[in-house]
């Protein structure tokens, strides 16, 4: 199995693979003070499929990726629930910079 490397196009997968970027304030003041990114990824996403997704459509370095799941809330009275979120942490080489606003590739 040999490696690809990171100027391959990008599959329809990576498309799919980050759902959105969120910004809150929380996540604001992480970016701040180091350089990280935080993304809503899909649920079955590998830190390895999220490191050269980023790698292929934003072109930028990532040096590290952590991931977390939230579970849903069951809301009261049974009105219904909110799914599960799996969150991926980027952290991206210094000096680089995703623009959000600007889209992929």
């Amino acid at each position: 199995m040999s490696k690809t490397s990171s100027s391959a196009a990008p599959t329809e997968r990576m498309y799919q693979l980050v759902v959105r970027p969120l910004i809150t304030e929380k996540t604001t003041k992480v970016s701040e003070s180091g350089n990280w990114l935080t993304f809503e990824v899909l649920p079955d996403a590998t830190k390895p499929e999220i490191k050269t997704t980023f790698e292929r459509l934003y072109g930028v370095e990532v040096l590290k990726v952590n991931t977390l799941v939230q579970k849903g809330k069951k809301r009261t009275r049974n009105l219904g629930a909110r799914s599960d979120i799996k969150k991926a942490f980027v952290k991206l080489k210094d000096g680089q910079s995703v623009d959000l606003s600007a889209g992929v590739k």
